[in-house]
């Protein structure tokens, strides 16, 4: 008589895995993606192609067998031509060895967070914020604690240090912040950098600086970043990639500008990670960097067109409120009424064709929004208003 053998109940993964948030954008657009009758304005991405002359070197790159494994923090050419561009960019000398090439920005938020945060540690996020930025600490065992920008009266959005302060304890490691800002549009100012910098460092808290908008600012040539304030020595990560001035979502291409003295520790986790970035898709970086200037000026004009449009008509509806978008490219807008603004957006896919994104995808603080990415064909948009209209107006 044989003795049945219960099987040991085993743990699949760790409980801060089991307990991430899935994306409520992706909750939305997931069973809508590829209809026809939608126009989809739901996720943060470029609608043009990567450039030709960008396509043309990975091409050649792959003829040239550039298909192998490359040192861990990038290829040589690609932290050259990325320390001209960075220093150029923030008038200030960057080398080298303060730059790490990621596969993505995405990767590099990751990275950040692998770095940083241990279990139990605290981050603060200022808010509302990409939830993926969130998740990354969540992943690692942390804690966040998002501290919210605070409304202004013309409809935009105001950081308070004081409440950034109160909300740091013991276990706090840090302070993420996202400038120019997924989703609001806010754009921080130098000021307000500098005097976050001061307080962090008087705390010994690092800033993770998410810079992937940097370069789309409609009413100055960039916008303000961390690196025009910081000493090269600062607990500061700034992050940046290659998707939203170039083009190039789908290419998983980023980078990192740190203290040199984390060289070593972003190369062993890109290591273990990933070992490098994909190497061809490196040499296409390079030149991106030093070839795409013109690209990336004519890509501005085109969000900035975009930006007064949809802010014009948006603004004209009654039951709309917003301001108009300092840098990145999108509206975040409130709707008088809209309580469910997950429900809201799916009624807008119904009833008017348009994908937009739910604010609480953003946080608790984001509710009663949606977000509309503009970075599309300005006649799409238009179309896209119109439809919006019957259900806003």
């Amino acid at each position: 008589m044989s003795t049945r053998i219960e099987p040991i109940q085993t743990r699949l993964v760790r409980p801060a895995i089991e307990l991430l948030e899935e994306s409520l954008i992706r909750k939305v657009a997931e069973d809508n993606i590829g209809r026809d009758d939608v126009i989809p304005l739901w996720f943060g991405e470029p609608d043009l192609p990567t450039p030709e002359f960008i396509k043309e070197a990975a091409i050649q790159a792959l003829r040239d067998d550039h298909v192998f494994y490359t040192q861990n923090r990038g290829i040589p050419p690609l932290l050259e031509a990325l320390s001209d561009y960075v220093s150029r960019l923030h008038d200030r000398e960057i080398g080298i060895d303060r730059l790490t090439v990621t596969a993505s920005g995405m990767n590099a938020i990751m990275l950040s967070s692998q770095a940083l945060v241990d279990t139990g540690d605290k981050m603060i996020v200022i808010g509302p914020v990409w939830p993926n930025c969130i998740e990354t600490v969540h992943v690692m065992g942390g804690e966040t604690h998002v501290v919210p920008l605070t409304p202004a009266a013309d409809g935009g959005w105001r950081f308070d240090l004081d409440r950034v302060l109160d909300a740091c304890d013991d276990r706090t490691v840090g302070v993420f912040v996202n400038s120019p800002g997924n989703p609001t549009g806010w754009m921080m100012e130098a000021d307000e950098q500098r005097d976050l910098l001061v307080a962090c460092r008087a705390r010994g808290l690092t800033i993770v600086a998410d810079e992937v908008y940097v370069r789309l600012a409609y009413d100055r040539p960039r916008a303000p970043s961390f690196l025009d304030v910081a000493e090269p020595d600062d607990q500061l990560i700034v992050v940046n990639s290659f998707s939203k001035s170039w083009s190039m979502t789908g290419w998983r291409l980023g980078w990192l500008t740190h203290a040199a003295s984390l060289g070593d520790v972003f190369a062993k986790l890109n290591e273990f990670n990933i070992a490098a970035p994909t190497s061809f898709v490196q040499h296409a970086g390079v030149t991106a960097v030093r070839d795409g200037e013109e690209f990336v000026l004519a890509t501005v004009e085109r969000y900035r067109r975009n930006r007064d449009l949809v802010y014009q008509r948006l603004a004209a509806l009654p039951r709309v409120h917003l301001a108009r978008p300092e840098g990145a490219f999108y509206a975040f807008f409130a709707v008088d009424g809209m309580t469910d603004s997950v429900a809201f957006a799916q009624r807008l896919i119904d009833e008017a064709g348009v994908g937009l994104a739910p604010g609480r995808a953003f946080g608790p603080s984001g509710e009663g929004r949606l977000r509309l990415c503009f970075a599309a064909e300005t006649q799409t948009l238009s179309t896209a208003l119109d439809r919006l209209s019957t259900v806003l107006g």
